[in-house]
């Protein structure tokens, strides 16, 4: 996998990352959390998967730098 490539997906998680945040607090605003609380940990674990992903996206761009 190509820099730039490693930058695309880093890009296109951090528009989900984004995404989520703020579908998040909306559920919270509206009280969703506590109405939906399996639909909000899914938020959550989607969120979560990103930002892992994301980081070792980072991570492997990062090294392909060091080289």
């Amino acid at each position: 996998m190509k820099e730039s490539d490693h930058q695309h997906i880093i890009g296109e998680l951090q528009s989900l990352i984004d995404d989520t945040q703020a579908t998040l607090s909306r559920f919270e605003q509206e009280g969703m959390d506590k109405e939906m609380p399996n639909d909000y940990n899914k938020l959550l674990n989607i969120l979560d998967d990103a930002i892992k992903q994301q980081r070792e996206h980072t991570q492997a761009m990062l090294a392909m730098q060091r080289q």
